[in-house]
Order: structure tokens, then C-alpha cells, then sequence
């Protein structure tokens, strides 16, 4: 069971990810962990050498890239991530990355809908 509140979002957004249809979760990079739908990824979470009471994922938002970047913690997107309108949410050891969940779990959605299928895009959308 997750200890750390970064532990248990991050736990809970893979939950939420995998009710979505044709997807997995995997190892990504490195360290890091992904969700994919149909073995193209859609959600990254970790970073090298990231400590438990901490959280990075990224997300490909199409429609709130540009508002997602004035949140305060959201990095600032850069090369080919800003180009493909990738976001990079950061929580660090003293962000309530619970209170959050909301937004996370939409921008998830975001996510999937922008990488999967048109048919697949369509179920969530719909649903």
C-alpha cells in the first residue's frame, strides 16, 4: 500500500488510467513508470532518481497546454515537449498533490483522448 501522499495519487492516477479502454502500464524511461494505450504512452510518471515524498507527470495536453503552464506547479515545457504540447506537473515534498486530483485526473483524460484512437478517444469522450 502507498505511504506517501505523492505514493497514493500517483497510485490512484494509474487506477483511473486503466479503466480506460486498451490501456496498460509499464515501465517507461529509466525509472519512470507510463501508462499507453495500445503501446503509445500518454502519461509519464517519475524522474530519475525522484524521492518517494515527490511527483513529476507528464501529460500531452492539445486544449489546456497553454493554461496548465500559469498552475504553479507546472514546469515550463521546453524543445520537443512544448512543441507536442506536453505538460510536466511537479509536486514537490510540501504540495498537496491530493487537492489536485481533480485537475489530474481530467488532464489524464486530455492525455489519453489526444494519443489514442479515434475510436478509443471517442468511448471516453462519450462516456
Amino acid at each position: 500500500m502507498p505511504q506517501t501522499p505523492h505514493q497514493r495519487a500517483e497510485a490512484e492516477l494509474i487506477a483511473f488510467g486503466l479503466t480506460f479502454p486498451d490501456t496498460s502500464s509499464g515501465p517507461a524511461w529509466q525509472t519512470t513508470r507510463a501508462l499507453y494505450v495500445r503501446k503509445k504512452m500518454f502519461c509519464v510518471f517519475g524522474e530519475k532518481a525522484q524521492k518517494l515524498d515527490a511527483l513529476t507527470i507528464l501529460m500531452k495536453l492539445p486544449i489546456s497546454a497553454e493554461m496548465a503552464e500559469e498552475l504553479p506547479f507546472v514546469r515550463p515545457a521546453r524543445g520537443w515537449y512544448k512543441q507536442h504540447q506536453w505538460v510536466t506537473a511537479y509536486f514537490g515534498p510540501d504540495d498537496d498533490v491530493l487537492s489536485e486530483m481533480t485537475t489530474l485526473k481530467g488532464w489524464l483524460k486530455q492525455s489519453y483522448v489526444a494519443v489514442a484512437p479515434k475510436t478509443l478517444g471517442r468511448q471516453i469522450m462519450l462516456a
